[in-house]
């Protein structure tokens, strides 16, 4: 993650409102697909993604014959670079050896990735109550492996471990993770609800006719979301306030 560590709730719904529409996102929902780095955890808070992509530049100015030319404000991600290296060189060695190194720095990042607040409790709470688990990634599916062992939750996810494929383009927004994790759980798009922080997410949920879930910690993450067709009543900016919806779906099905 790039941004800021900042919280800032301008624009931010009461959590009082938004907990009878999540409510219904959950009730509906069988199955979560979460994305990794931001809903899980903060995979480059002690490896900066900023390092990492410039590594990746130093090695591209000696490897590849001309520029990689990234997005205007995606210069300090590594992922943004590797894509534009495959829409230059598509299905070249040079972009398999770039996503290779890349990977080699996210499974060292794994190692002092931080847990976002409460995502394990969050985790750990949907598998006692049934729900089929997947991690649908644009990053490597051997770090999110690693991150996961070293926090003992690998189990609740078990081989639903959905990462990204050599080939870049097939990275989010293309849905293709989100495809094999409604494959491997057995899970329809409409009985399954994705958790993602990027518009990358929300438009592969949205390909595929996923229910989207939003975690914007700050605005500049909650605009993005917008843009990509979130409702702001869908996007929260802590997992703690997914907790209360748990207590909440748990205690109508009490009811019931």
């Amino acid at each position: 993650m790039t941004e800021s560590d900042v919280t800032d709730l301008t624009d931010v719904p009461d959590v009082t409102d938004l907990t009878g529409d999540l409510v219904g996102l959950f009730d509906a929902a069988k199955c979560v697909l979460f994305d990794f780095d931001g809903p899980v955890c903060h995979l480059f808070d002690g490896h900066p993604a900023s390092g990492i992509a410039a590594e990746l530049r130093i090695w591209a100015a000696q490897n590849v014959p001309g520029d990689v030319v990234v997005e205007a404000g995606s210069v300090d991600d590594p992922l943004a670079l590797l894509r534009a290296a495959a829409l230059m060189y598509p299905d070249s060695d040079l972009v398999k050896e770039m996503e290779q190194q890349l990977t080699s720095q996210e499974l060292r990042a794994t190692l002092t990735a931080e847990p976002t607040e409460d995502a394990d409790l969050l985790i750990r709470r949907l598998g006692a109550a049934g729900f089929r688990l997947a991690v649908t990634t644009n990053n490597s599916e051997r770090a999110v492996r690693s991150y996961l062992e070293r926090t003992g939750l690998s189990d609740l996810f078990g081989e639903h471990i959905h990462g990204r494929k050599p080939d870049p383009k097939l990275m989010k927004p293309d849905p293709d993770c989100l495809r094999r994790a409604l494959e491997t759980t057995g899970s329809t798009a409409a009985e399954s609800l994705m958790i993602g922080d990027s518009a990358a997410d929300c438009r592969a949920a949205s390909t595929l006719g996923v229910p989207f879930l939003g975690y914007a910690r700050d605005e500049s993450k909650r605009g993005p979301l917008r843009w990509a067709g979130a409702q702001d009543k869908a996007i929260v900016a802590t997992m703690s306030e997914l907790l209360p919806v748990l207590d909440a779906l748990e205690s109508a099905h009490r009811m019931d």
